[in-house]
């Protein structure tokens, strides 16, 4: 048997791991290992046109899989274009291995040509980063690393120079078996009985659920039901518990509507189920809070905590729900899904007057309509800003629907790469790229990606010509805007010129049509919707501290515009509501 390279050993480990691909831009320090995958059966190198789209498209991968992805950048400039991506994965808990080539290993330390440091460099957004200096650290180092990003959920680095990777794997060298999926989690028996007795001596309990409640729709609900909690959600949260669910109050934080804050404010315990909620000014500081997460450095950092409970959502619940005493009073549930219903009514006006007759085109109109023409198991990609708002207003879940942005990292940019690595992951499978005009042109190269390798993403481009969500910022602090008009292009053009499906639609009666041809066509398309910048209708009463930086609102919701088949929902829970 031939003896193996660093390199074609470490190939053969990624596959064994479950990689199947690996996003990156060629390069001569990575030569070794592209090198050995073109030679290798069972993974696949992907050219992308931009390191961070390599990124975001890995970790795209590893959050609708749960399973290991990779990407790379060779060394120096070549890997540091992946920062944004990797930050994005591991703030998203996405399993992620990059290798970030590294210079000649004899002149690392010289100030060499493109030398960087990227052990050092990516270690504020990665579980782990190690260099590979000597070949006798293989295969140890890239185990360790995998299971680092498999086990605690994240980013590892392995930082490898072109020399090295070339080298002779060293004989007999050990290799572990791989742990390639993550255990459920369950507290202890003194936590459940404790957070039990906390449920029974509450007279009003409400569920607040993030990412945490995902695969864990059945217990929420058997546990809603056990105790009559209203049950909100934050933005994260949305996909995994809004469907199906007749304790639904909405969504709390500054893209919020319906009742979830009050449920959150007027109950007397708050139960926090996965979610790491950022916003804590939304959160109250008069209730007791419980706070339920599988990341034990999530508990407590947001709120004041009665009980911390280190665990699975799922497995929690399913301990704790047959320990509490059913409650029998619904007051406090009826009365919040009755806000809920409330609130609703109240902004829904604001989408259902004469949008279809709109000029420029209502952007919550575009969304409405997307939700009513996408596949009932579509994956959509979302750009941060405006985008955050359509999507969490009107795109309706039904537990096989899957929503992926940067949610949490907050990177513009990010849909386009995303909706790659969820492509490749399932060619057959509907994907939907809610682009913003300012996101989508800023890596608009890897456009080219989709006509490359005929990938039959449908880009549904907001096209403000604006930085819509930095322009309402500038609005609300009292500044006039600056430095967030864009000049585009017919960007429909721009796809055909490139070889794909663009068409421009610049009336509402155009839209539905376009929508239906992009989505029968069979290769990459793009629709360029061209929207109303001024669309949002803003409070009258609102100080610049309640949208600065997303985190320091003041206000329970802030932005307006309709929301969609939520009122329908809403309206259909309060007339399942039993009669007394």
């Amino acid at each position: 048997m031939a003896k193996q390279t660093v390199a074609e050993q470490f190939v053969d480990i990624l596959v064994r791991a479950g990689v199947r691909r690996l996003y990156g831009v060629v390069g001569d320090s990575l030569n070794p290992i592209t090198d050995a995958i073109r030679r290798t059966s069972g993974i696949d190198w992907v050219q992308v046109k931009h390191e961070e789209t390599a990124a975001f498209a890995a970790g795209a991968e590893a959050q609708l899989t749960g399973s290991l992805a990779a990407c790379a950048g060779s060394c120096g400039p070549g890997n540091v274009h992946l920062i944004n991506g990797l930050y994005d994965a591991h703030r998203s808990m996405a399993p992620v291995l990059a290798i970030a080539a590294q210079i000649p290993s004899s002149e690392i330390g010289t100030g060499y040509f493109q030398e960087t440091h990227p052990d050092q460099l990516f270690r504020e957004c990665s579980h782990y980063s190690e260099l590979i200096s000597n070949s006798r650290q293989m295969p140890r180092v890239l185990q360790t690393a995998i299971q680092h990003a498999i086990g605690r959920g994240g980013v590892s680095v392995v930082s490898l120079p072109g020399d090295v990777a070339a080298q002779q794997a060293p004989e007999r060298a050990v290799e572990h078996a791989l742990m390639t999926s993550r255990p459920s989690v369950r507290p202890g028996d003194a936590e459940i009985a404790e957070l039990a007795r906390l449920v029974d001596e509450a007279e009003r309990v409400t569920l607040f659920c993030g990412s945490g409640t995902a695969g864990a729709h059945e217990e929420v609900m058997e546990f809603a039901e056990r105790v009559k909690a209203p049950v909100g959600h934050a933005l994260r949260g949305k996909e995994w518990i809004q469907y199906d669910n007749p304790y639904d109050v909405g969504m709390s934080g500054l893209l919020g509507y319906g009742a979830a804050y009050e449920a959150t404010h007027e109950c007397d315990l708050l139960i926090l189920l996965g979610t790491d909620f950022p916003y804590n000014a939304f959160l109250p500081d008069d209730v007791k809070i419980v706070q339920i997460d599988v990341r034990p450095e999530h508990l407590g950092r947001r709120s004041t905590l009665a009980l911390a409970v280190w665990g699975d959502v799922r497995e929690t619940l399913r301990c704790l729900t047959p320990q509490v005493r059913a409650k029998t009073s619904r007051k406090f549930l009826e009365r919040m899904l009755r806000k809920h219903a409330d609130a609703l009514e109240g902004v829904v006006k604001a989408y259902t007057r004469k949008v279809d007759k709109h000029i420029p085109i209502h952007p919550e109109f575009v969304a409405s309509v997307l939700d009513e023409e996408a596949a009932d198991d579509a994956v959509f990609t979302v750009d941060t800003g405006m985008c955050n708002v359509w999507a969490a207003r009107y795109l309706t879940p039904n537990g096989r629907r899957r929503v992926i942005g940067s949610f949490t990292h907050g990177s513009m940019a990010n849909a386009l790469p995303q909706a790659i690595g969820a492509q490749f992951l399932d060619r057959r499978r509907q994907i939907v790229s809610m682009s913003g005009d300012g996101g989508f042109s800023m890596l608009m190269g890897d456009f080219l990606t989709l006509v490359q390798y005929d990938l039959p993403v449908k880009i549904v481009l907001f096209n403000n010509s604006s930085l819509g969500m930095v322009e309402l910022e500038m609005l609300v602090a009292g500044l006039p805007a600056y430095g967030t008009s864009n000049h585009n292009p017919d960007f429909a053009a721009i796809a055909r010129a490139a070889g794909a499906y663009g068409v421009r639609v610049e009336k509402p009666k155009q839209l539905r049509g376009a929508l239906r041809d992009a989505f029968a066509h069979q290769g990459p398309a793009l629709v360029d919707v061209v929207t109303d910048p001024n669309a949002l209708s803003i409070p009258p009463k609102i100080r610049a501290e309640m949208v600065t930086g997303f985190a320091l609102s003041a206000s329970k919701i802030v932005l307006d515009g309709g929301v969609g088949k939520m009122v329908q929902m809403a309206r259909s829970n309060l007339r399942n509501l039993p009669r007394i």
